[in-house]
Formats: C-alpha cells, structure tokens, sequence
C-alpha cells in the first residue's frame, strides 16, 4: 500500500500545488491589472501562465522525485527529462517576462510622445532587441541542457580548446548572414529606415511592415510582400519617404493643346483641392512647364500631410481636371492637327507654294507637259 500511496502523494502532491500556486498568481495579476488599466505590464504577465506552471510542476517534480521511489531503475533518466523540462520552460518564462517589460515601456514612451517618426524608430529597436534577448536565452538554455549530459562535458575542454578555429571558420562561412546581422543593428539604432515608413525600393513603392536581424519585408501598394536583406538598406540607396516630417509634395502633369485655357485651369484646381480633405492647405500651384509642336506641358502641385494622401489628392486633380476639360473645354484636349499650316502675312498661297516647290518642279517636268 505504501508503494503506491508514497508516489501517488508525491506525484499528485505536485501537481496540484503547481495549479494552486498557479491559480493564485492568475489572480493576483488579474486584480492588478484591473486595477492599474494605465499600465498593460500585468496584462501582459499573465501571458506567461503556463511556462510559469511547468517551472513549478518541474521544480517540485525534481525535487520531490527520489521520495516518490517510483521507476527507480529509470531515475537517472527521469530525473534529466525533468531537469531538460525545468531549463527549457524557465527560458520561455524568462522570454515571456522579457517581452511584456519591453511592451510595458513601449506602450509608456508611445503614449507620452507624439511623433510618429521617433514611436516608429522605437519600436523598431525593441523588436530588434526582442529577438536578440529571445536568441540569448535560447542558446543559454540550450548550452545549460547540453552540460546535463555527461559527455557533453567531458567534451568541453577540447571544445574550448578548438573553439578559436571553428570561431574562425563559421565567421567565414557565415559572412552574409553576419553581415545582414550588423546592418540590422545598424538600421535600428542608426535610424535609417522603421517600421511603417513608406519607402521606393527597386521601384516599388510599400510600406515596411517587418523588419528582423537579418531581412526586411515591405508591403507594396498591391499587397504583395517584398523581402530583402537588410544589408540592402546599408549598401544601396532607396528613398523614404517618411523620413524627417511626413508632408509630402506631389505633382500631376498633363499634355494638353496650345489653346487650353491655363489660367481658368488655376481655378479649377483651387476648387478641387478645397473639396478634397486630403489636401493640407500648405501649397499649390500650376505651371506650364514645357511645349511641342503638337502639346503644353501643365504641370499642378499639391501637398498633403503623408504619403497616403498624397496620393489621393494627385489621382483626384487628375481624374477631375480632365473631367471638366471633357465638360467644358474640350477643344483644350490633345488631337491630332489636320488644319493648313498659317501663312507668312504678305504671302499668297501660290506664291509660297511656288517658291517652295517652284525650282525642284522646273528640274522634273517634262518638256512636253504643257501639252
């Protein structure tokens, strides 16, 4: 009776204190983040239940383990699956507890500053800290199972010892991924591009959704997903647009007829962009900017806060201005020119057909054409 009541207490024992102990953290954490609604930390610490629940249930398992006597021929192995299990859950908590302090400070400085820019800079180096705090841990957890096998640590010696060549060695053979790594540090503490800035790369024009250690995604327009090395941003130019302030100027063109009526233009667009709620109301203008032969050149310029609405605001001059030259000003629109060229005053028609085509005429008749 004993043999079987010893592990079922031992056994039993341990979980149920690990639910209790469990239980009563979860509420604790619960009743102070209601509260404290001004901080998410206790929200965010609840995440970490269940790593927190296996930390105790291995902990008291590999405590109370040799009083159970209970698979005594397999305790060594036993007792080194709870110890991998103890280590293993320990780092995810460590990862978890981590990761809500971080969110706690980013929400914090996200709601005392309002630039858009510097709360986008700062979440980009969180997230980047993030993944090398979750990377540290990981090898550390990894490193600490290993040394629980014996072997692993007979070995350590000649490990260390050859540890400088094989340093060597993977430096080399991991050149772009190390590589990628810096500039990854390099673009979040340098500040060079952040999450949620609409950059132009390879001339596509997105918004930066993800960036890591080693790659960057970008989300186009079309949304579609663009990733690339990280080095890309370090060794290439491209351009951002929401670096500095997010006001952006943008231009519309059109190629109209030479009779097109430009100024009555300049008030059409004052109306259209006093319609739109894209425009900032910084600036506008337009221009003819150059001709042809055939075509004006009109150029208009408008501003808007981002570059969101930058875009808006120029398809919506386009669309209407060409609207109210199709309503109103017709003969404004580019057409093909099949009226007679207008003739040098003075001139008569047959005189300047004649001098122009006279000479070159008299060479290639025939003498007997006026007949």
């Amino acid at each position: 009776m004993e043999n079987l009541l010893r592990p079922l207490i031992v056994v039993g024992g341990s979980v149920v204190l690990t639910l209790f102990i469990g239980w009563a953290t979860d509420r604790l954490l619960s009743k102070a983040d209601r509260r404290h609604p001004e901080t998410p930390l206790w929200g965010l610490l609840r995440r970490g239940r269940i790593p927190y629940q296996l930390v105790l249930c291995a902990a008291f398992l590999r405590g109370s383990y040799d009083e159970a006597e209970l698979l005594v021929d397999h305790r060594v192995g036993i007792g080194r699956t709870l110890t991998l299990v103890l280590i293993g859950s320990a780092a995810w908590l460590a990862i978890r507890i981590a990761g809500a302090v971080v969110e706690t400070s980013y929400s914090r400085y996200a709601r005392v500053h309002r630039d858009a820019a510097r709360v986008r800079r700062v979440r980009t180096q969180v997230s980047l800290i993030m993944r090398v705090v979750s990377a540290v841990v990981g090898v550390v957890a990894a490193a600490s199972m290993l040394l629980t096998f014996p072997a692993f640590r007979a070995a350590g010696a000649s490990l260390l010892a050859s540890a400088g060549v094989l340093g060597i060695v993977a430096g080399v053979a991991a050149q772009s991924t190390l590589s990628n790594m810096f500039a990854g540090f390099q673009i979040a503490f340098g500040d060079m591009v952040r999450m949620g800035d609409t950059v132009v790369v390879d001339g596509e024009w997105g918004t930066v959704e993800e960036i890591t250690l080693t790659f960057l995604t970008v989300r186009t327009w079309d949304e579609r997903r663009i990733t690339m090395p990280v080095s890309y941003f370090t060794s290439k130019p491209f351009e951002n647009w929401s670096r500095g302030t997010p006001e952006m100027t943008g231009i519309v063109y059109w190629h109209l007829d030479h009779s097109a009526p430009v100024e009555a233009m300049r008030e059409k667009l004052r109306d259209i962009l006093r319609e739109s709620p894209a425009w900032d109301g910084r600036a506008h203008g337009l221009v003819v900017t150059d001709s042809t032969p055939t075509t004006l050149q009109v150029r208009a310029l408008v501003t808007a806060k981002d570059a969101d609405d930058i875009w808006t605001i120029r398809v919506t001059v386009r669309e209407e201005m060409i609207r109210w030259l199709s309503e109103e000003h017709p003969y404004a629109l580019p057409r093909v020119n099949t009226a007679e060229a207008a003739l040098v005053p003075g001139r008569t028609d047959a005189t300047r057909v004649t001098g122009a085509i006279g000479p070159q005429r008299r060479a290639h008749e025939s003498p007997h054409a006026d007949r």
